[in-house]
């Protein structure tokens, strides 16, 4: 019985690829392991919502596994997530804000909430968001990736691509006005 190769691949270079598909595929899952909930965490640092998170999340995360094998140097694949995900967050809020804008056109009245809906809400919680949402999406992305990741200012630097005193900066500017907002 003769085995049925494609015009031009033998049946070892067929394996050959089916080989180096399959290792890429576990380093992709190892690396993705590594890096735990960080789109979510990415993502929902410039939402602000959980459902939006997810969803941006999971696309960022198909995206990396689509593209995972153009990714010169898989060391840098946490990087690489970060800046993914941070870019479609953006995408996302744009793409929110301008549906938002057209909804909110022709709505003439919004229901206000009650003392109770406001009595019910944690305060500090509520003026965390709000302080946190005044922060531009930049300075918010270094406030988070410092303070809740626990990344060093090298690493954010590295993460996003920017010279340290530019983190340092961003991140100096968004304390500030936290302290100031919270006071």
């Amino acid at each position: 019985m003769q085995e049925f190769t494609w015009p031009g691949r033998t049946a070892k270079t067929e394996l050959a690829s089916d080989l180096e598909k399959a290792a890429l595929r576990r380093e992709f899952e190892q690396r993705l392991e590594e890096c735990g909930t960080l789109a979510f965490r990415v993502a929902r640092g410039v939402l602000r919502n959980a459902a939006d998170a997810e969803d941006v999340a999971q696309e960022a995360i198909l995206r990396s596994y689509r593209r995972f094998a153009r990714l010169r140097d898989h060391s840098r694949f946490r990087a690489w997530l970060v800046r993914i995900s941070f870019r479609l967050a953006l995408d996302h809020g744009r793409s929110a804000r301008r549906r938002e804008q057209r909804e909110t056109a022709w709505a003439t009245d919004l229901p206000t909430p009650t003392a109770e809906d406001i009595a019910a809400s944690n305060e500090f919680g509520r003026r965390l968001q709000e302080a946190m949402a005044a922060l531009s999406e930049k300075s918010r992305l270094v406030l988070l990736l410092t303070s809740m990741d626990g990344h060093s200012l090298e690493e954010v630097a590295e993460i996003l691509r920017l010279p340290v005193g530019t983190v340092k900066s961003r991140l100096h500017s968004a304390r500030k006005q936290l302290a100031e907002k919270l006071r």
